[in-house]
């Protein structure tokens, strides 16, 4: 298949379907997927990404869908309702082929009556020319290769999110609003995240991943930086590099949840660091490296290419980061409905 054209499913092609090869600044690159779109919502409604294509290795199955909700709901349900109350106009799920099956039939199809639904696969082929898998690497590319997969797919704006996590109605709006807004300007591009309080974010079953960022009195990010094993310790949170060395972190630090605001810059920034991180990558770490969303945008934020604003919540996150988590989650998801904040059927028939 050539690169960014869309398999036919029968539903409307959008992107290129019947196209030439998409060229990202001269790197031709084979992001296959497959693109079902549904309904006429205005074009310059921003667009949600929602990435679905984690294994969930440490939960141990297929985590995006399984129910936390009294009438089978999953989280994803949850933040479409909340994208779309807040003015998203285009869900855009970014799967494995592998589970693209179950997937549409219970998640995709219930959400394409809600809204326009496009469909991307990440594989881990979809390399730029000169560039091919190290022999034995399963693990994907990462969250930056994720979105650039989608380039095809979105006309606007957009939010980029976690499949797995809860992130409340407030941050949706507040994202929304920006995007709204959002102009690439003064030589810098216009970006968001949603900053989450750390202690609102952590699981109580094992460590977590989150972007810790640095703040400027302006509300702009400074510095992000991803860490991938976070916890709670009995001198307090913490975290380490190599499992030995703990540092300590502030319970009050902002983090990055994976809830970004990007305008369409981002593709061609996305698609011309990709290669520089695969060079290095390969010579480095040619099995686990990623390229990550939070590095990505910390290696902007440092060199002025992207003014990144910080929209603070007070919103507690939630997730099935691990299986213990579930009950947790469906909980919360409980006195969330009894507080009115949600109906009891999500989706009304």
């Amino acid at each position: 298949m050539s690169a960014f054209q869309a398999e036919d499913t029968g539903s409307k092609p959008v992107g290129g379907a019947n196209e030439a090869p998409g060229d990202c600044l001269g790197l031709r690159m084979s992001c296959g997927r497959r693109v079902a779109l549904i309904g006429t919502r205005a074009m310059l409604d921003p667009t949600l990404i929602i990435m679905a294509a984690g294994i969930g290795s440490r939960y141990g199955g297929l985590k995006q869908v399984d129910p936390v909700g009294p009438h089978g709901e999953i989280i994803i349900d949850y933040s479409v309702f909340d994208a779309l109350r807040a003015g998203f106009g285009k869900v855009v799920f970014i799967i494995r082929r592998d589970i693209e099956e179950v997937f549409r039939d219970r998640v995709g199809r219930r959400i394409e009556r809600k809204a326009d639904v496009a469909y991307v696969f990440q594989e881990l082929e979809a390399l730029p020319v000169g560039f091919s898998v190290p022999e034995g690497r399963s693990k994907p590319w990462g969250t930056g290769h994720a979105v650039l997969c989608c380039r095809d797919v979105v006309t606007t704006p957009m939010a980029v999110i976690n499949a797995d996590d809860f992130y409340g109605a407030s941050a949706f709006a507040g994202l929304a609003a920006h995007l709204r807004q959002a102009k690439d300007r003064h030589g810098a591009y216009d970006y968001a995240l949603v900053g989450y309080v750390l202690e609102n974010t952590l699981s109580e079953h094992g460590h977590v991943a989150r972007g810790v960022c640095e703040v400027g009195p302006d509300g702009l990010l400074v510095d992000l930086r991803e860490r991938l094993r976070i916890e709670r310790r009995p001198e307090g949170i913490a975290h380490t590099e190599n499992g030995t060395d703990w540092m300590a972190l502030a319970a009050d630090n902002p983090v990055s949840m994976n809830m970004w605001g990007f305008t369409l810059s981002i593709f061609d920034e996305l698609a011309v660091r990709f290669p520089n991180f695969l060079r290095k990558a390969m010579a480095e770490n040619p099995m686990k490296a990623e390229f990550l969303l939070p590095n990505i945008v910390g290696e902007m934020a440092r060199e002025g290419v992207a003014r990144v604003k910080v929209l603070p919540t007070d919103e507690h996150w939630f997730g099935v980061t691990y299986q213990e988590d579930r009950p947790r989650v469906q909980a919360a998801v409980r006195r969330l409905i009894e507080q009115g904040r949600y109906p009891e059927r999500l989706w009304a028939e």
